[in-house]
């Protein structure tokens, strides 16, 4: 069994940026494709972007170009670098491990392993 923690989720302002971690249990990290999702009040849960195990990463379109994902595999930790953030940004983010990577299509479904949630609000 995976568990994940996550930190680093607050109040910023418009333009502002976070880094978000997540760190997983078991030394069998390396071999977990992670993922980020977020889920705003009244919406439905998100992928925001996915690391595989061999480092490929995807991105929905909204946070291309503002947001980077990354992973320590020595730390057994993943971030979430989110830079000029928006107030569209605002949700609780959670960090997940074990799904599934589809090549053709870059597409990563969710595995069964979430973290607790992290929010974060962007607003001035």
């Amino acid at each position: 069994q995976v568990q994940l923690v996550e930190s680093g989720g607050g109040l910023v302002q418009p333009g502002g940026s976070l880094r978000l971690s997540c760190v997983a249990s078991g030394k069998i990290f390396t071999n977990y494709h992670m993922g980020w999702f977020r889920q705003a009040p009244g919406k439905q849960r998100e992928l925001v972007a996915h690391i595989t195990s061999g480092g490929t990463t995807n991105y929905v379109d909204s946070v291309k170009g503002r947001f980077t994902i990354s992973r320590d595999n020595a730390k057994n930790t993943v971030y979430l670098q989110m830079n000029s953030l928006k107030p569209e940004d605002t949700a609780v983010y959670y960090c997940n491990a074990g799904g599934a990577y589809y090549p053709n299509t870059r597409r990563y479904s969710a595995g069964n392993y979430w973290g607790q949630g992290t929010q974060v609000t962007v607003s001035s």
